[in-house]
Parts: C-alpha cells; sequence; structure tokens
C-alpha cells in the first residue's frame, strides 16, 4: 500500500504545473457547488424567516355563519395533545371595522391576542419601532389600547398616546389610546392590522368568550411537514364545525418556488460533479501514456496490476481530497464576500449568510468521491499495458 502511495504522490510531483492546474480546476467546482448550494439554502432560509417562521403555521376557523369558536379552551388543548411538533399555539379573534379620519374611512380587521401567547407566533414586541407594546387600559380606567400597522399610519399620521375612534359594522364606537407601532413586514398587515387583547376585541364586537381563530406554529426542523401535522390536528379535533389549514396550502406558489430552488441547485451541482469527473479520467488517462515507461519498467521489476492500478487511485484521491479542501474554502469565501457587497439600502445583505455544515462536508465528500471514481479508467488502463511492448517502442 504505501509503495503505490509514493509513487503516486512522485509523479504527481514529478509536472507539478499539471498537478497544480488540476487541483485548481476541482477547487472551482467544489466552490461553485459550495456558493450555488449556499446561496440559495440561505435564500430559502431568509424566505422562510420572512414569510413562514413570524406567522402561524397552522390556521384553525370556524366553517359556521358566524365564524364564531366556542370552548376555544378545551379546543386549544386538543391541538396541543394532537401533534408533538407543534410549539407555539394561541387563540386570536378578529373582526372587521374602520377609522374615521378627516372625512375619511380607512377599513382595518382589528385582532384580539393573548399578546404573551401570540408573540411567540408574530414577533410583535421586537417589531415595535416606537412606543411600547404594553396594552393595559389607563388608570381610570376608560379607553383601551391599541398598536397601529407602519403603512396604516402613512395615512392616519398619529403619534403614541394619541386617541383614535374605532367604529364597529353595528355602529358601535369606541376609543383606544395608540400605545405603539409596529412593522409586521408585511405592507397588507402593516396596512389593515389593529392589535390589542383579546378581551378588548370580545368586548368591542359583543363575542363574550368567543374567539374567531386558533393559531399555531410547527418546530423548524418539520416546518415542511405542515399537511402530516394539519391532519394530525384535524384527527384529534374531529369537528365538522372546523377548519385546519397549514401554510403548504395557502402558499402554494412559495412552496413551488422554493422547490424550484432546490431543483436548479440540484441541478448545477450536479453538471458540475459531471465536468469534474470528465476532466479528472481524461487528464490521468493521459498521464498513462506520459508514464507508461516508467509504469512499463515497474511491471519489469515485479510490480502486479493490482499496485499499479492503485497508483492512479491514490492519485485521484489525493487530487480530490486537495481539491475539495481548496474548494470548500473558496466557496465559503465568495458566499461571504456576496453577503457582504450585495446588501439592501438598509446595509443588511440580500441573502442572509447561512452556512450549512452537512450540506458543505457532503460536497466536499462528493468532490472526493467524483475524483477518486474518475480516477479508475486510467488505473484500468494501466493495468493492460504490457510491460515488453512499453519498454520495447520506449
Amino acid at each position: 500500500m504505501r509503495f503505490p502511495l509514493k509513487v503516486a504522490i512522485r509523479f504527481l510531483m514529478s509536472n507539478k504545473l499539471q498537478t497544480f492546474f488540476i487541483i485548481l480546476g476541482i477547487s472551482i467546482g467544489v466552490s461553485i457547488q459550495v456558493f450555488i448550494g449556499t446561496l440559495i439554502d440561505g435564500l430559502q432560509k431568509s424566505l422562510i424567516d420572512k414569510t413562514i417562521n413570524n406567522s402561524p403555521q397552522i390556521t384553525i376557523t370556524s366553517t359556521t355563519n358566524d365564524g364564531i369558536i366556542d370552548d376555544w379552551e378545551k379546543k386549544i388543548l386538543l391541538v396541543k395533545n394532537s401533534d408533538s411538533r407543534l410549539k407555539n399555539i394561541a387563540p386570536a379573534v378578529e373582526g372587521s371595522a374602520f377609522i374615521k379620519e378627516d372625512n375619511k374611512s380607512y377599513p382595518i380587521l382589528v385582532r384580539g391576542f393573548n399578546l404573551e401567547e401570540s408573540d411567540k407566533i408574530y414577533n410583535i414586541k421586537n417589531r415595535i419601532y416606537d412606543g411600547t407594546w404594553i396594552l393595559q387600559r389607563d388608570i381610570d380606567g376608560s379607553k383601551n389600547k391599541i398598536l397601529i400597522g407602519q403603512d396604516l399610519n402613512r395615512d392616519l399620521k398619529k403619534k403614541s398616546g394619541d386617541i383614535i375612534k374605532i367604529t364597529t359594522p353595528t355602529g358601535n364606537v369606541e376609543e383606544f389610546v395608540i400605545s405603539g407601532f409596529y412593522d409586521l413586514g408585511v405592507s397588507s398587515i402593516n396596512k389593515s392590522w389593529v392589535i390589542t387583547d383579546l378581551k378588548t376585541v370580545q368586548n368591542l364586537f359583543g363575542l363574550s368568550q368567543k374567539i374567531t381563530s386558533i393559531e399555531a406554529q410547527i418546530q423548524t426542523n418539520s416546518i415542511f411537514m405542515a399537511n402530516s401535522v394539519s391532519k394530525n390536528v384535524k384527527y384529534n379535533l374531529n369537528s365538522t364545525d372546523l377548519k385546519v389549514e397549514n401554510w403548504q396550502e395557502q402558499n402554494k406558489s412559495l412552496l413551488s418556488g422554493l422547490s424550484g430552488q432546490s431543483t436548479s441547485s440540484y441541478m448545477i451541482q450536479f453538471f458540475v460533479i459531471v465536468s469534474v469527473v470528465l476532466a479528472i479520467s481524461s487528464i490521468l488517462a493521459i498521464t498513462v501514456i506520459q508514464k507508461s515507461k516508467e509504469i512499463g519498467i515497474l511491471k519489469a521489476m515485479g510490480i502486479k496490476n493490482g499496485p499499479a492500478s492503485r497508483i492512479f487511485l491514490f492519485q485521484g484521491l489525493i487530487l480530490g481530497i486537495l481539491g475539495a479542501i481548496l474548494g470548500v474554502s473558496f466557496g465559503i469565501g465568495l458566499t461571504v464576500m456576496f453577503t457582504k457587497f450585495a446588501v439592501n439600502s438598509d446595509g443588511t445583505p440580500i441573502v442572509q449568510l447561512y452556512l450549512n455544515s452537512k450540506f458543505i462536508i457532503f460536497s466536499g465528500i462528493i468532490a472526493i468521491a467524483a475524483a477518486s471514481i474518475a480516477a479508475l479508467i486510467p488505473a484500468k488502463k494501466s493495468a493492460k499495458l504490457d510491460p515488453i511492448e512499453v519498454i520495447k517502442n520506449g
């Protein structure tokens, strides 16, 4: 085993420039694979974080005409016990209303939450850019507090502490104090949602102890299993009056886009691997011809076909290891540079840096395996060399 390895190293060192270009070629292929794969992983994670992770992935609503869910505490308990992959579950109540300001009407959706529980889903607290998210009543108990979205306030032009009137479709008018302003990153939500606590909305719309939806999140590592989780929730609730929806059903275009990104990434990586294999096998095949005299002499000295073949297998393995190390380093460097230079107007990266160690290690292993497989062709060719013919023909 040592002898073929020593000969392989000597062959590689005898033509350092050729060896360098082979390693460079492998490293470029690996770096492209790591860069493209990491970039797409980062893009997918960024999209998921912005559109899915800060919103409910499972939503339970009523199919009755009034859209009301009774006895919701018991139903939330059933949801919790339906699947271990669920992590955050919260009730919500909502109703359509409008705000009148300067002879204009602004349609809104008043949403009531158990704020501590719903914050785990929407991350409301960290998205308030002005004011506070504390929504208790004033000291005299006369007014409730609300949060207003960034886009809606562009029209209203209010400040924290200002009083605003909300009118329901039944004509009920109530005054609220603006506690703060939020930005959930979705224009349609920022334009329409007015957020307050659960009891306030129940009183505003005369819903007593009822709610209109139950919202839940799935553990991050199970996010693409939403269909399976929602089936378990539906089975456990066992009610024809309740509708269970999940983010995969509600965001089919997004899911299709994510799948398309993954498919394109796999295709690019596949063709990169194929090009690496073809390049290495062709170059090592030429090396067999270049070193045929040396191999013939070694065979004449008694080396058998097996060790002669292993010389080129070791060459492929060495080239693959060196190319993989260099390529992974290049790929990570390119990704880091991209996130530093490709930024939004506020200085944040267009695509968040996300280094998946498993993917990076896998890319390196694939490169080593590809180089080793590519070496099989010249290895077989070297085994067929006749030492007498090679020495005789020079």
